[in-house]
């Protein structure tokens, strides 16, 4: 069976071919929020073609294009540079499109399309300076070594940045103090932070110095906000605010509908923007027509998640729970999504259905 191209619209049901996706890409566990720092088999994957075997011993990354000197380095030579680790949050540009109606077909994913490691390796900045960049230079295209087809379209997974978003990049070869494991694009990868997951290139060998803007396909075409008539719209940049909660109580096994007892329970969570920090989170317990003020945790780093919490006195009955956050640059969840053909950047407010027993 063919896999419908991402930007089609499913009809209702799940197909074999989005089944198949979500076994090999899987979500963060909400109750794995409890940890600051994501472990890596909780972290949530995104695998776009196969997991490719590259052995460390004859790694190289190549760094050319518009520059006054190329450069070759093994990973024993990039592990002999700076060394930087600092925890990291970021989220698959699709997370929430499974909640969009209609459905797009892809991925998925729900709302737990999320993680937070602490990314080691060497920043990419000073590097960029030694091959020398042209003065005409606007972008940076990175390569990886995986390939596969998509969008009817042959090619290595590439994604372009442009040059003045690298200050902050990593060059990443550990993942919360350990080798990167293969799933995660041992030996390295780029982290940006503040950018959605689709940017932080794995089993990266290239670095190439643009003078004009990339035209490849993850750039120009996969990752853009397409509106219903199928004509590319603006590109999939930086993650908009969003904020998840821990599920209170126990799920029931199938719906994950949450059954506690009444009384005082503290609802805790975490939240994030590509923005700016998050300097607000509200909660509502009421479906979303009123919302009152939660506590913030001090932040766990500039480009990480924010713990919050909120105290909450259960009454018997049904409830739904939802927090919603808002940054330093003024962007708030909305209750509902913004609808586009391929699901991108949905951060409407999670939404919790919670059962508390008489």
């Amino acid at each position: 069976m063919d896999v419908a191209p991402a930007g089609t619209v499913a009809e209702p049901g799940i197909t074999p071919d989005e089944l198949r996706l979500a076994a090999r890409n899987h979500a963060t566990p909400l109750e794995a929020l409890r940890h600051e720092i994501t472990p890596p088999g909780l972290h949530y994957l995104l695998i776009h073609y196969d997991i490719p075997a590259v052995e460390p011993e004859g790694f190289q990354l190549e760094i050319g294009g518009a520059v006054e000197r190329r450069m070759t380095l093994t990973l024993d030579a990039l592990k002999e540079r700076e060394r930087v680790a600092q925890p990291i949050t970021f989220e698959c540009a699709g997370n929430g499109r499974a909640l969009l109606e209609p459905r797009p077909v892809s991925q998925p994913w729900l709302t737990e399309a999320v993680g937070t490691a602490e990314w080691g390796g060497t920043p990419l900045a000073p590097l960029l300076a030694e091959a020398g960049p042209s003065g005409d230079a606007i972008e940076l295209l990175f390569s990886a070594v995986d390939r596969g087809v998509e969008g009817g379209v042959p090619q290595a997974y590439e994604r372009a940045l442009p040059i003045g978003e690298a200050a902050q990049a990593l060059l990443v070869y550990e993942m919360n103090g350990g080798p990167l494991p293969p799933q995660h694009g041992f030996p390295l990868r780029l982290v940006v932070p503040g950018w959605y997951g689709m940017q932080n290139v794995k089993w990266l060998t290239r670095i190439t110095v643009l003078e004009e803007p990339f035209s490849g396909y993850q750039n120009a075409v996969s990752y853009r906000m397409y509106s219903a008539d199928g004509e590319p719209g603006e590109a999939v940049t930086r993650m908009l605010p969003r904020s998840l909660m821990i599920p209170p109580g126990v799920p029931d096994f199938l719906t994950r509908v949450r059954q506690l007892q009444p009384g005082p329970v503290t609802l805790r969570g975490r939240a994030w923007s590509g923005h700016g920090s998050i300097e607000r989170i509200e909660v509502s317990t009421d479906g979303g027509a009123s919302f009152s003020e939660a506590g913030l945790e001090p932040p766990l780093g500039p480009n990480a998640w924010r713990g919050w919490s909120f105290d909450w006195e259960a009454a018997p009955g049904e409830h739904v729970l939802s927090p919603r956050a808002t940054d330093s640059a003024g962007n708030t969840q909305p209750l509902d999504p913004r609808w586009n053909l391929k699901g991108f950047a949905n951060n409407a407010v999670q939404r919790v259905a919670v059962m508390v027993a008489p």
